[in-house]
């Protein structure tokens, strides 16, 4: 067999090892957070909030692995109990971006005309505004606290997904089958969310997880500026927040909340790679 017909082959397994790798890296850490967050009342040696002026910036050892905060608060415990508000957040906050800009672009692409400028004009309004300064502009004006990021962040957080469908819907409601299914009388809500938007909705699914990495590092950054989740609760952004006047002496009150969030995102970063090689998206 010649070199040249070897090297296709050998390029496309170690495409095909790399995905199944990525795929395996990205799902394994996501997995491990879902089941710290599930068992955070089993797993967790202490209450997340209960101080304990005695053990106060204690550094890590058998009975703290992760050591002491300034009021005495077990590190480890806050940093597992963590994991549930900041896979919260990350989630929440994609999965109403992800429904408001899909029905949109859906709707958008498959109409075109007037609806479709109209819709488009609004994103273009929204884009001209950068994105961390129009989110913590809307949290300021609603308050701080969960809810406004959540409201934030479907507001703003939209616009991308709903230009991923329009460009999908635009192109596929040209094709033969959506030809077909008009020839065949079917309504059109049916043609844009039966036939039209599973075939358009792949590239959306990949973003969501790069987006998932946005949300999660933007939740964690509201806390650390006081706008989100409040103290004493445990949160990865306010515990670096709270850690931060002590990094010189206590460095491990900042240090492993902010590992947290980088292997988090880090999770869903190669998860989306892996599924957008799987699903074609990246070709």
């Amino acid at each position: 067999m010649s070199i040249e017909a070897i090297a296709p082959a050998s390029l496309g397994w170690r495409r095909f090892f790399g995905r199944r790798l990525m795929l395996a890296v990205g799902a394994g850490l996501l997995l491990f957070f879902v089941l710290l967050a599930i068992g955070a009342p089993i797993i967790a040696p202490y209450d997340p909030i209960m101080q304990n002026a005695e053990v106060r910036l204690q550094a890590p050892s058998l009975l703290h692995p992760f050591g002491t905060d300034n009021f005495g608060r077990d590190t480890l415990s806050r940093v597992i109990w963590g994991a549930r508000l900041d896979l919260q957040m990350a989630l929440i906050g994609v999965i109403f971006p992800f429904v408001i800009g899909t029905t949109v672009g859906t709707i958008a692409g498959f109409f075109g005309g007037i609806v479709d400028a109209l819709f488009m004009r609004l994103v273009d309004i929204i884009l001209a505004f950068p994105f961390l300064v129009l989110m913590l502009s809307i949290i300021a004006i609603l308050g701080p606290g969960l809810g406004s990021f959540y409201i934030a962040m479907a507001l703003v957080g939209w616009v991308s997904y709903a230009r991923l469908i329009r460009a999908q819907m635009l192109v596929l409601k040209g094709s033969d089958y959506a030809v077909a299914a008009v020839s065949l009388g079917f309504s059109r809500p049916r043609i844009m969310f039966r036939h039209l938007l599973p075939n358009a909705i792949a590239g959306s699914i990949v973003f969501s997880m790069s987006d998932a990495t946005l949300v999660l590092l933007s939740g964690a950054a509201v806390s650390y500026l006081g706008l989100g989740v409040q103290p004493p609760i445990a949160e990865w952004g306010v515990m670096v927040a709270e850690g931060q006047s002590f990094i010189t002496t206590a460095w491990w009150i900042t240090l492993f909340p902010g590992l947290s969030i980088v292997c988090l995102a880090f999770g869903f970063s190669m998860l989306g790679d892996a599924l957008g090689e799987l699903l074609g998206v990246h070709e």
